[in-house]
């Protein structure tokens, strides 16, 4: 099982908010927790909750796995153009799978606290 390094993600959280051309302050009130709580997730210095980290992941529109260990994910224009005609968009297919998937990421985070 990997494990994850909070200082890394703390820095591709802070290249995304850089490529956006947001100040930490921006990023802060989108998700919102303190500017100085976000300095701390950013340095990998305290560990955020996994709310938190969805609203990161939603306010950076980033992939959670791009966050987490820097895997880079085709972004959903480029999955909307496989998906046939007339059947919706990878979005609109996706949103029960997003709620899958915050319910398979939490029950990961209390996995992750028992061991």
């Amino acid at each position: 099982m990997k494990e994850l390094d909070y200082t890394r993600m703390g820095t591709r959280i802070r290249q995304v908010r850089k490529a956006k051309g947001w100040s930490q302050d921006v990023l802060a009130k989108k998700c919102g927790i303190s500017m100085s709580f976000l300095g701390h997730i950013e340095r990998g210095t305290r560990i955020m909750s996994l709310e938190t980290f969805v609203s990161i992941c939603d306010a950076l529109d980033a992939d959670a796995g791009e966050l987490l260990w820097g895997e880079v994910h085709p972004s959903d224009a480029v999955l909307d153009l496989w998906h046939p005609p007339g059947q919706g968009t990878q979005k609109e297919a996706g949103t029960d799978s997003y709620a899958m998937y915050v319910k398979i990421m939490k029950s990961v985070a209390e996995i992750m606290n028992e061991a």
